[in-house]
């Protein structure tokens, strides 16, 4: 359940420490013929786990992740639960401020006590909640960002997981395809100055190896500013006829824009994270068409607006997932951030279900992120919601790729499909026989 704040428990001070137990958490078994343990967040009937999120500011564009994985949680609930147990999903409103987060975050371990903190969106976020979260030892999983970090610093922060595919190893990408198709560009960054953008200048610079000084120059702009004019606009002055745009959907709308208003079409990359149909078409709407047709980003799941998938049973299941459970509506299912949110939430429910009913500890849960291996659905052939999302395989990657973790790489998702937008169609074509190893 979306909420914005958290209710109040109704435990009596007078109980007694096995009533307690009970009410709190999930008994894990005798340990030495003692009493039951019991986990935080768990009970006989419940499975609670929370997030914030951007629901308003200037990151409100990503609200229908939680909105969209809400909706899988409610589906999941509505038949069956997971072993028995329902998932109760608290969302709170951080407005992409990290100084909000913080306190939000406090709020879901000491008071909503989560057993998990699932999907926290964002790089500035997430840093300035990831160190409270592992000295609390509470899981951290599946952080809604791709900053490279999630994977490298598994050893200093065990408890915090990633599952995109990481900014630095996207960058790479895109270098690869500079240096094929866009040899001796001049090429300009605009970048979010934090980890999230940095990641994108560290990488493509990295990518290009001999060729950085292609680069000619960078711009940032903070992630609490809306316009980005000016910075596009010295980006033009400086000579770049190549473009990437590392941003988030305000700022990467508002430099797509400045495009067109000053009648400048340098060769264009964006980030995944920007490259929603609600993102484009906000573009195309304000005249930038033109402009955007033939820009390269990555894929790394199926796009529900692909005609490729038109018959795919996946995308007819999260349809009338969404139609049914997602609150409040409308929900666009055109709007591909619903089905990263539930494709997520997918992973998630899973993960929950491997552990058994009796093994729903936070130490088993690290355990299992640690160790995933879900591979694409090869040719998944069930025409049913529940058939679809009950299968092992996982049914939102395209065929060839996986989910893996294990060892030192701590980054689930390492393998990107390019893609180029058309305009004219307002979809992107997506190159899946060019699967890429991005790490």
């Amino acid at each position: 359940m979306i909420n914005g704040r958290h209710g109040l428990r109704g435990l009596a001070l007078g109980a007694t420490a096995l009533l307690v137990s009970l009410a709190c958490g999930v008994s894990q078994g005798n340990q030495g013929g003692g009493t039951a343990k019991s986990e935080t967040g768990v009970t006989g009937d419940t499975i609670t786990i929370g997030t914030t999120t951007p629901l308003s500011g200037p990151a409100s564009f990503y609200a229908p992740v939680s909105k969209g994985a809400n909706a899988y949680y409610e589906y999941v609930n509505a038949h069956g639960g997971v072993n028995g147990r329902k998932i109760k999903y608290i969302v709170l409103d951080d407005s992409y401020d990290a100084a909000k987060a913080v306190p939000l975050t406090h709020q879901l371990v000491e008071q909503d006590q989560v057993y998990a903190v699932v999907g926290q969106l964002g790089t500035p976020i997430n840093t300035a909640t990831r160190p409270y979260l592992n000295e609390q030892k509470v899981p951290d999983i599946f952080v809604a960002t791709g900053a490279t970090k999630w994977g490298a610093d598994y050893k200093t922060y065990p408890w915090t997981i990633g599952l995109q595919p990481d900014y630095q190893s996207e960058a790479k990408v895109y270098a690869k395809d500079i240096i094929k198709n866009h040899a001796n560009a001049k090429i300009g960054i605009l970048y979010q100055n934090d980890d999230f953008g940095k990641d994108y200048v560290t990488g493509l610079t990295a990518g290009l190896g001999s060729n950085s000084s292609w680069i000619v120059d960078t711009q940032s702009y903070e992630a609490t500013s809306v316009d980005v004019r000016s910075q596009v606009s010295a980006l033009k002055d400086k000579g770049v006829d190549l473009l990437l745009i590392a941003a988030i959907p305000t700022q990467g709308i508002s430099a797509m824009r400045t495009l067109a208003a000053l009648n400048w079409k340098p060769v264009l990359y964006i980030t995944n994270v920007l490259e929603s149909t609600v993102n484009t078409r906000a573009v195309i709407a304000a005249g930038g068409g033109a402009f955007i047709d033939g820009m390269t980003s990555t894929f790394f799941g199926k796009d529900v607006n692909d005609p490729k998938w038109a018959s795919d049973p996946v995308i007819s299941a999260y349809k009338s997932v969404l139609s049914q459970y997602c609150s409040p509506q409308p929900c666009d299912p055109t709007d591909a951030t619903y089905s990263t949110g539930m494709g997520g939430a997918w992973v998630v429910v899973n993960i929950l279900k491997s552990l058994g009913k009796d093994g729903v500890t936070r130490d088993a849960l690290m355990k299992a992120v640690r160790n995933m291996n879900f591979k694409a659905c090869a040719d998944p052939n069930n025409t049913t919601p529940e058939k679809v999302f009950s299968s092992s395989c996982d049914p939102w990657l395209f065929p060839g790729l996986a989910i893996h973790t294990g060892g030192s790489n701590q980054w689930p998702v390492t393998q990107l499909a390019p893609a180029k937008f058309s305009s004219a169609t307002g979809r992107w074509v997506i190159d899946y026989n060019n699967i890429i190893n991005a790490r």
